[in-house]
């Protein structure tokens, strides 16, 4: 299906620790676009799922959860506050279970279709950074900049792992390494819109990169294609 939408659009793909989160906020608050963070739909989902206890095999069941979502993104500074049937569930769909749940609802085509006009409504003027695993793919197909970022399994499971201890969380680094690997392996070889990067992205691994470089290299991309910050 085409995008339908004539705001200019940054489509940040790829595996979950790559980076996707932190660069695409930094490229948004950089430029003055709007902010899509695909995963958070799907992570609201399975929460919504779990605190109904549904099983994450029923497909009709989680489809209904997800057309039925009751949701509100609320940007505030350098945060974004997500409210679920108006509580603030911005920890909780972080935690490394709905993350696992997630990955296992994102395989579902209803639950696909479900969310998909919903994020599409997130490119407005002056210009959206979506990130996701199927943003280039399949939701913005026709986005001007589609960037595909990945690192190593093991840098990323460290940089799980290095994020939870700053969080006072406690797991096991080789645990992290092995629920990522399990993940990429589901998010790949999904029937429906498997994890990949789209024909025309531009492919940056950053398991050696800061995020300043990551974020200059996107904007210098960015601007080679004639887009421009509204800041």
């Amino acid at each position: 299906m085409s995008q339908q939408t004539s705001a200019a659009v940054i489509a940040i793909d790829g595996p979950g620790g790559a980076g996707k989160g932190t660069i695409s906020r930094l490229v948004a608050q950089d430029l003055g676009w709007h902010l899509l963070d695909s995963g958070a739909l799907y992570r609201l989902t399975a929460l919504a799922a779990i605190r109904r206890d549904i099983d994450m095999t029923d497909a009709p069941a989680l489809e209904s959860v997800a057309r039925e979502l009751d949701v509100t993104f609320i940007s505030e500074d350098e945060h974004t506050r997500i409210l679920l049937e108006g509580e603030d569930v911005s920890s909780d769909i972080r935690n490394e279970h709905v993350g696992g749940c997630a990955s296992q609802v994102a395989a579902i085509t209803g639950v696909r279709d479900a969310l998909l006009a919903r994020q599409r409504e997130f490119a407005k003027t002056p210009g959206l950074v979506a990130d996701g695993r199927d943003m280039g793919t399949v939701v913005f197909p026709e986005a001007p900049l589609k960037i595909f970022l990945t690192a190593s399994a093991e840098e990323r499971a460290r940089r799980r792992h290095d994020q939870l201890r700053q969080a006072g969380q406690h797991a096991s680094l080789s645990s992290l390494l092995k629920e990522i690997e399990a993940r990429d392996a589901r998010d790949m070889q999904r029937t429906v819109a498997p994890l990949k990067p789209a024909e025309d992205a531009v492919t940056i691994d950053t398991t050696e990169l800061s995020i300043p470089d990551v974020v200059a290299h996107i904007e210098a991309l960015l601007s080679l294609r004639g887009l421009k910050s509204t800041q």
